[in-house]
């Protein structure tokens, strides 16, 4: 009788596999057209993401970081090729969805050829998984919704509709629930599969094959409001999904009947367990049967169960990134250096009482820093205030006849577009040797700390908005930092050629 293998040896041997099977996942399988994309084996869940048939993790070689690689395929090659603009032409304006609490698509691409038909496109890989994960793993872990943290998430996620729906005309998500909403490890909530609903309703009849129905998953059927899927359903569809996401973040799960739908009953019970009268009142008001009933998102946000006073804080934190590319890229750091620790920074002063000060010493720099970088990813929104538009708003995602005709582009498109914001400028202007003309150098800092110097040679009918136009039109600059650098630009040309 033959002696039983060792255990070390057998546990070397399940370690070795393990690391072939490692090396295996990070195979890359295939590049984008451009070869910034590179497609690796391993597959990956980014939530409920109807129509999308394979999911891979892909590396971003200009970047470094991880994004997914999504494909849709067709299987009547000829009636893609026979929409392929207008495929484009919506995918083209689904990029320019920027909004920090958005799952970012950042490219796309058309692949049609004898054998194959598909779209690809590569969004942004949220590694810490969906909402519904971290509510389930919060359960288990025995431990209560903190109620500044819920509030924190709704606000999140309301300043994303908000945004969504003040496009012209309203982007509808139509798939909200708590699986396409994913969470950051620092807090960050993130929207995904925004773009389903405007693809399958604007995709042609002969095209929409590939597209499954949203709710073909029964656990997630109480997300749908009554009116789902009627041809006037309008943006009060995603407040009732949202407001079923409140409850399910208020009570960390809503129990479902085995593994089938989610009962009246269940949802009644959740909602009887709220202690907070005004948590209650405030789900209750976006789960109203009557959708004409329900508040807007960006009524949601001055609800007093959310609404709070903006401290001065993070108005102040809000205005300094709003116009960081001003300044030097240490310049808290440097700014704490020349300042006495011991002076007074703020005081209340109490008349027959001594006064209340905080000096200095109290504000830690490494807590300022990471408040200002939590305030650049968009954990803390501005949001309360009259104006219901945010900025930055896509272009119409329906274009009239006219319009659609030149938003054309080849594919792959001959240039990248850049995705990243600039958060700080310099510029230089230097004479040459013959006096003739001037030399430009540029010194771009991007939002992921990457640093860009650009020279060129001026010529006397170069203009700043044509030189920022160029910047962009080559993929130097984001389309956004555009009028910003032109009015950088043409401060610049004025303080130099002024002096000359």
């Amino acid at each position: 009788m033959a002696a039983p293998e060792p255990a070390p040896r057998r546990g070397r041997e399940r370690e070795r596999e393990r690391e072939e099977e490692s090396e295996d996942e990070s195979d890359i399988l295939e590049e984008s057209p451009c070869g910034r994309w590179q497609k690796r084996r391993e597959q990956v869940n980014q939530g409920n993401m109807p129509g999308v048939q394979s999911t891979f993790l892909a590396m971003d070689t200009e970047e470094g970081v991880e994004v997914v690689w999504n494909e849709l395929r067709f299987s009547d090659r000829k009636a893609f090729s026979a929409h392929e603009e207008k495929i484009q032409t919506m995918f083209e304006q689904l990029v320019l969805v920027d909004h920090p609490n958005i799952v970012k698509l950042h490219k796309y691409w058309l692949d049609a050829c004898e054998a194959r038909a598909r779209v690809v496109f590569i969004t942004e890989y949220v590694s810490s998984g969906s909402l519904k994960q971290f509510l389930k793993k919060t359960k288990k872990n025995h431990k209560a919704m903190n109620a500044r943290a819920w509030k924190r998430w709704c606000t999140q996620i309301l300043s994303a509709l908000s945004f969504l729906h003040a496009c012209s005309p309203p982007i509808i998500h139509g798939n909200l629930t708590s699986d396409t909403i994913f969470i950051q490890h620092n807090g960050l909530i993130k929207i995904g599969s925004v773009w389903h609903r405007i693809f399958s309703n604007a995709l042609p009849d002969d095209l929409r094959s590939p597209i499954r129905a949203e709710r073909e998953e029964l656990r997630n059927l109480h997300f749908f409001p009554p009116e789902y899927g009627e041809v006037a359903d309008r943006t009060a569809v995603d407040i009732f999904s949202f407001g079923m996401c409140a409850l399910e973040m208020a009570v960390l799960e809503i129990q479902a009947n085995g593994d089938t739908r989610v009962t009246e009953e269940a949802i009644a019970r959740a909602r009887h367990s709220l202690s907070d009268p005004n948590m209650r009142e405030f789900i209750l008001s976006c789960l109203a049967r009557d959708p004409a009933h329900r508040p807007s998102a960006h009524n949601l946000l001055f609800h007093r169960v959310l609404f709070e006073v903006h401290s001065l804080k993070l108005l102040a934190a809000h205005c300094f990134i709003q116009h960081q590319y001003l300044m030097p890229e240490n310049v808290v750091e440097e700014k704490a250096k020349s300042m006495d620790m011991h002076a007074v920074l703020a005081e209340i002063c109490r008349p027959g009482r001594p006064p209340v000060q905080w000096r200095y010493s109290e504000v830690s720099c490494m807590e300022l820093d990471k408040f200002l970088e939590d305030v650049r990813n968009g954990i803390y929104p501005l949001m309360n205030f009259a104006a219901a538009r945010p900025l930055g708003l896509p272009r119409v995602l329906a274009p009239p006849p006219e319009e659609a005709q030149k938003a054309k582009t080849p594919t792959p498109e001959p240039f990248d577009s850049e995705t990243r914001k600039v958060i700080q400028m310099q510029c230089n202007l230097e004479r040459s040797e013959d006096k003739a003309r001037w030399h430009l150098t540029l010194l771009l800092v991007l939002e992921d700390r990457l640093h860009r110097q650009l020279t060129y040679d001026l010529l006397p009918t170069d203009s700043a908005q044509d030189l920022a136009a160029e910047l962009v039109h080559y993929g130097f600059l984001h389309e956004d930092d555009r009028t910003k650098l032109a009015a950088f630009l043409e401060s610049t040309f004025l303080k130099y050629r002024g002096a000359q």
